[in-house]
């Protein structure tokens, strides 16, 4: 059945997490439109509630009421990070300098994914941080007095980059960040509107200490581009299919698995192209193709890193080798998800090469389909559910409801645009 009409998609999830935090800084009340609904998101919500920040869910948006340059409070309770490792990567960073003692804890998941990426550069500000095995959540963080850093990455990461930014918004200097390879910069673009001093120099970002509060703003959160991936996905494997997918966040530093899919031969059009507080937004129309094998290297890696398991699916129906290298960022997921869809596809009948770094298959082949091993990890649920649209058999889940982390609706939506 093809995949047919027209969709909006949920907010972008990173760019959510980023607005409530950043938001919780301002001068004022904020207003925040198409907020992910995703049980990520919400756990941010929670987290900053339970550190004093006024946050009210109104019909069709979300207001924060922001307290100014050090509004939090100390938290009655743990952090609970539940699944989402931006939540406890970011708030680390955003509550370092305060003068408050937080425990930061997680799901099984969330406690195996290591944290000292984060806390470690948070040390060399002056930030007190302990960790089971000195890497894991639990995490106890003591806030007091930064001092600015000058720090290089070993690895490109968006995480580790925005906490050291967001605990630079605290301390005492200019904070910078180089990073080996660009990675997504909501970060750096959303506080830019709000008015901190940022700047970017290549793949250098320095940010200045807040001497005043951070604006309040009227944000309309761009349509979820990794959300968008699936769909797109879909209707390129589904013969017949054409689909309009409306407000979908362009930011450059997400968007290279559509520079991926259109040089596998991917038919489509991006129109309608806008911007808001620093994020292009545009309206993308897709038609089914026929693909072709590609190779991806590892500087192509950090900005679709969450797409990489669409990616092999779709190198399951193009002609010729698709090679992924340089991804051993996909082992400390929500799953190791190399692994995981190594598995799946594998099991579903897929030429597929597990290798350290990534995998290689060979396409097309026919997919059987079946169980599905879902790791407990959305995208990997949501890229089978993709796969079942070409396989011979249905998909049987044996984790479905995890995919309500990033898209709750998200199999309901997928069943009624190929119905």
């Amino acid at each position: 059945m093809a995949i047919q009409g027209e969709i909006t998609l949920p907010g972008d999830k990173s760019i959510s997490h980023r607005a409530l935090m950043f938001t919780a800084l301002g001068d004022g009340l904020s207003r925040i439109e198409n907020l992910n609904p995703g049980a990520d998101v919400s756990t941010t919500k929670e987290a900053l509630r339970n550190c004093g920040i006024k946050i009210e869910d109104k019909p069709g948006a979300v207001h924060v009421q922001g307290g100014g340059l050090r509004p939090f409070k100390q938290p009655e309770h743990p952090l609970n990070c539940g699944n989402s490792g931006t939540t406890a990567r970011l708030m680390m960073g955003l509550l370092a300098a305060h003068p408050i003692h937080v425990q930061f804890v997680g799901d099984p998941s969330l406690s195996k994914r290591p944290m000292d990426r984060v806390f470690r550069p948070l040390q060399q500000m002056g930030a007190n941080v302990s960790a089971r095995d000195r890497r894991y959540l639990p995490v106890m963080l003591s806030g007091r007095d930064l001092w600015a850093l000058d720090y290089k990455l070993p690895y490109a990461s968006a995480q580790v980059k925005s906490a050291i930014l967001l605990a630079g918004l605290h301390a005492k200097g200019v904070t910078s960040v180089k990073s080996p390879a660009f990675s997504r910069d909501h970060t750096e673009q959303l506080l830019r509107s709000m008015g901190a001093k940022v700047k970017i120099d290549g793949k250098t970002v320095s940010i200045s200490t807040l001497t005043k509060p951070l604006h309040a703003i009227d944000f309309v959160v761009p349509g979820d581009f990794s959300a968008a991936a699936f769909f797109i996905a879909g209707a390129l494997l589904v013969p017949d299919s054409e689909l309009i997918i409306r407000n979908v966040g362009m930011n450059p530093t997400r968007t290279a698995f559509l520079s991926t899919v259109l040089e596998m031969g991917a038919k489509i059009d991006v129109v309608n192209q806008v911007e808001h507080h620093g994020e292009a937004v545009s309206d993308l129309r897709v038609s089914y193709s026929k693909l072709k094998g590609v190779t991806i290297h590892p500087e192509e890696i950090p900005n679709q890193i969450d797409e990489l398991p669409l990616i092999a699916l779709l190198a399951t129906q193009a002609e010729g080798e698709t090679i992924v290298r340089g991804a051993e960022e996909l082992r400390v997921k929500e799953s190791d998800r190399i692994n995981s869809v190594v598995t799946n596809m594998g099991a579903w009948g897929a030429k597929i090469f597990e290798r350290p770094d990534g995998f290689s298959i060979e396409g097309p082949t026919i997919l059987k389909g079946g169980l599905v091993k879902t790791f407990d990890d959305h995208r990997i649920a949501m890229s089978m559910a993709v796969a079942s649209l070409v396989s011979k058999l249905p998909a049987v889940f044996d984790n479905p409801d995890c995919v309500d982390i990033s898209h709750p609706g998200f199999f309901s939506e997928l069943r009624a645009l190929s119905s």
